[in-house]
């Protein structure tokens, strides 16, 4: 008897755990295995200058659970850095700021581990730190940096394909710069939801297509209320059949056709009801631009299917074995892996369910269908199924993030942005300046990264370095105003310019760690006097 009513008691519920409670906001964002990517991390600052803006940054990544952080800075505090970086107090002057600021960071997260180096004052040796530390999956380094400390950083990333991410910040301005390790693939970019809905409607494979002719084989008979709540993907395959036979087989492709298409599905719609027709048949009418409509692939995956492998690191990757097994299920079904997502609609619950099973029964049948063609393939022997689900749900937006330098010359890229600023100034004048386009921020970069190896350069100076590279930039006022700008912030910082770069910072170091959302190609530049953002690829 104990038996019996011991398997009848219904398993105990456990509710979320403490940690679920704590990165509860987050998960939301990049799930469970983007959290567990984050924790997986390992993070080095080297730090230098002023050193605000990259103590910002770490403090937005140990919130959300980093795995652990070390920052690499030989600077002694003083009293200028108590003006500036929140994470040292009066007790640390004198002290190692390296040292300092990991205690205080460490503090925000218990969970996080973190470390410093130098551990005495005067021996900084970073090739040591880089060569018997744990590999680390991701480096930032602000500057003005030490030309030597750059190449070891720059060696030690090119040797390990870790990415790497420059700051700079001074006065007003700041920019940020990622370099990631050859061209970096994006599957999981959180797309809009409506953006993702294919329901197939101009393709259906035979079990959509009985239960959709099961379903309307009698539609005349059906009482107001099943006739009320046919979803809306059976009424468009329906009237879709209907329609191709006055039509010459021909679907309503174009904006006329699907114009008069949605006065055809409306005109089935019963009207004797108080609302003069029928919800389903309302959302039908309203899916049809959306949902009708010939495959095609997005730019994005096009790129992707024509990229030709460059090195052995990316033939080495999963995600080109199973992207390639995608294209060739492209190639022979002329379509994408079917996501296997339906959106809600007003149907009943048991048809909505029967209706939604079929869908994930396809999705399920083109996955495995893929991950035979990726095992068939070289190297994709030891290809994970959850990999290959992952790729087929999101297949139509994967995105590629070229790391790969451009060919356009810096002079190229000035003299387009000169005249995108002539256009502003024009569009000043002709509105007496009621209204205006946004100055480049280009010539922002320009000027910081004349001081990346020497913050007090006078603005003479940086004027000299940027006309070296740019002939067609000398006597230019923008750039003028911009260096003078530069050369008066003397390498300082403002704090609330390097905390909001930090976070953007952060922001984008965890899209690369989590592989998700789309990471900015590769240049953002901050205008602190405008509050201006502009992303360009340099």
């Amino acid at each position: 008897m104990t038996e019996i009513i011991t398997s009848q008691t219904p398993p105990i519920l456990h509710g979320p755990s403490e940690k679920e409670k704590k990165y509860d906001r987050q998960l939301r964002l990049w799930a469970a295995s983007g959290q567990e990517a984050l924790e997986s991390a390992n993070i080095l600052l080297v730090n230098s200058g002023a050193g605000a803006v990259g103590v910002e940054t770490l403090k937005n990544l140990v919130l959300p659970g980093i795995g652990k952080f070390t920052i690499v800075d030989d600077a002694v505090v003083n009293q200028a850095d108590l003006g500036v970086n929140f994470f040292l107090e009066e007790d640390s002057l004198g002290k190692l700021r390296s040292e300092c600021c990991t205690k205080l960071l460490q503090e925000l997260n218990p969970e996080v581990q973190g470390d410093w180096f130098p551990k005495s004052v005067g021996t900084l040796d970073l090739p040591d730190v880089l060569t018997t530390s744990p590999r680390y999956t991701l480096i930032v380094y602000t500057n003005p940096i030490r030309e030597e400390d750059l190449a070891t950083i720059e060696a030690y990333a090119s040797q390990h394909k870790v990415p790497v991410v420059s700051i700079h910040s001074a006065g007003f301005y700041s920019y940020f710069r990622t370099s990631l390790p050859g061209t970096f693939p994006i599957v999981d970019t959180h797309p809009e939801v409506e953006k993702t809905t294919d329901l197939r409607l101009l393709s259906p494979w035979p079990e959509l297509v009985d239960f959709a002719q099961e379903m309307t084989k009698d539609i005349d008979a059906l009482d107001d209320h099943e006739h009320g709540h046919i979803p809306y993907v059976v009424i468009l395959l329906y009237c879709l059949e209907q329609w191709r036979q006055s039509h010459n087989g021909a679907n309503p492709t174009n904006t006329k056709d699907k114009r008069e298409f949605g006065k055809f599905v409306l005109a089935k719609s019963r009207t004797n009801n108080p609302e003069g027709g029928e919800e389903n048949f309302q959302e039908a009418a309203a899916a049809i631009n959306k949902n009708i409509k010939l495959p095609e692939l997005e730019t994005g995956l096009e790129e992707v299917f024509n990229y030709q492998l460059s090195d052995e690191f990316e033939l080495q990757s999963t995600f080109w074995v199973i992207a390639r097994a995608v294209k060739d299920f492209y190639l022979k079904h002329g379509c994408l892996p079917l996501p296997g997502a339906l959106p809600d609609m007003k149907a009943q619950s048991s048809v909505y369910v029967k209706l939604q099973n079929i869908y994930k029964a396809k999705a399920r049948r083109d996955v495995h269908e893929v991950l035979e063609i990726a095992r068939a393939n070289t190297g994709g022997k030891d290809v994970d199924l959850a990999e290959v689900e992952l790729f087929c749900k999101n297949a139509r937006f994967v995105k590629l993030i070229n790391a790969k330098a451009p060919e356009q010359q810096l002079n190229q890229i000035y003299d387009t942005e000169k005249a995108n600023d002539a256009a502003a100034e024009a569009m000043k004048e002709e509105t007496s300046g009621a209204f205006s386009l946004p100055m480049s921020n280009f010539f922002i970069y320009l000027a910081l990264a004349a001081t990346s190896h020497n913050a007090t350069a006078p603005a003479d100076a940086i004027i000299t370095t940027i006309s070296s590279k740019i002939p067609n930039a000398i006597g230019d006022k923008r750039m003028l105003q911009v260096a003078q700008e530069v050369a008066r912030a003397g390498g300082g910082e403002l704090h609330n310019i390097s905390a909001l770069t930090g976070g953007m910072v952060a922001q984008e170091i965890i899209k690369i760690i989590t592989k998700q959302y789309v990471p900015i190609d590769n240049t953002c530049i901050f205008d602190g006097i405008s509050s201006r953002c502009q992303v360009l690829r340099l």
